[in-house]
């Protein structure tokens, strides 16, 4: 399951991997330093090469964390990138969502339009009974803890949230510490990001990322709501089992670490998971953020718990 076609000089890890099947092959975007790469394959558990990159914008940079829907017969990719001229947001951070557009999966994605300020990452863009919807990460600096939180928005059209985001899920525990003291002393950073949302049975889920990518303990956790309401902006999400309780679905083990940014593919009646970790051995010089790459389990999802089966291997 091992990723392929490694280019020279192209970006090395795979992180934040989003997979989307369209016309019977699987394609999977990752973050990169200068684009949003590419990888395809006609199998979800092998025969993956890698294609390039699929959008870049000359006056931008720190291409994070895509994820794509495909409406109406044209690809939309939502993706944060640094370097527009908004204004920065309290901790000086410029990073903002983008959306491009593709005819095909492989792009190439152009037309690309800024639809938040900053900071504004992690998207996962959802379409349901009662529309588009729009889930992203934003920084908050009021509270107990403050830090990255998860919101979302309706959406009035692909490119215009309606401006109204609810909270979706907030950080609750110290294993959601993305760094100690990072404003002033005893005043301690949290992240929760990357959410992932979808829906089997009567519940619904919204899949998380917390902590520090670049540490060992980035983990996935989630929280989930049994409810028929399809407005997503209404539904109270609750973190299982509870909000003071760290049980990650994925985290730390054996053999890898930084367990998180994933995105959900269900395939022949089974969820799956597409995350990113690091090997605790990897090659010598590589960063926490080079070294991220794809990997793949299966997920067993029954009456609002989450359980995952790993693999011990990338995909």
């Amino acid at each position: 399951m091992q990723l392929t076609g490694k280019a020279a000089g192209h970006y090395a890890g795979q992180a934040d991997p989003y997979i989307l099947k369209s016309g019977g092959r699987y394609y999977l975007y990752v973050t990169g330093h200068d684009a949003i790469y590419a990888y395809h394959s006609d199998r979800l558990l092998g025969g993956w090469e890698y294609y390039g990159p699929v959008l870049s914008v000359p006056e931008l940079s720190a291409f994070w964390a895509p994820s794509v829907i495909a409406l109406d017969g044209k690809f939309y990719m939502y993706n944060s990138m640094e370097g527009t001229d908004a204004r920065p947001d309290a901790g000086g951070h410029t990073g903002a969502m983008h959306v491009s557009v593709a005819d095909h999966p492989l792009g190439p994605f152009t037309g690309t339009r800024r639809i938040l300020e900053p900071f504004s990452i992690d998207s996962h863009i959802v379409r349901n009974e009662a529309g588009l919807f729009l889930f992203y990460s934003a920084n908050r600096y009021e509270g107990e803890r403050i830090g990255t939180c998860i919101y979302v928005d309706k959406m009035r059209d692909p490119f215009t949230p309606a401006g109204s985001p609810v909270l979706v899920v907030e950080p609750t525990i110290d294993e959601e510490i993305y760094q100690r003291d990072r404003y002033r002393p005893g005043q301690h950073w949290h992240t929760v990001e990357g959410a992932f949302y979808f829906r089997e049975g009567d519940w619904q889920y919204v899949m998380y990322s917390g902590g520090c990518f670049q540490q060992p303990g980035y983990f996935i956790g989630y929280a989930r709501a049994k409810t028929d309401e399809t407005d997503l902006t209404k539904i109270h999400f609750e973190k299982y089992p509870d909000a003071h309780t760290y049980r990650p679905v994925l985290s730390a083990n054996a053999f890898e670490e930084g367990t998180g940014h994933h995105s959900l593919i269900r395939d022949n009646g089974q969820w799956y998971a597409v995350y990113h970790g690091r090997d605790y051995a990897r090659e010598p010089g590589a960063d926490a953020f080079d070294a991220r790459n794809a990997r793949i389990c299966a997920l067993d999802v029954c009456d609002g718990v989450i359980t995952a089966r790993r693999y011990r291997d990338h995909i």
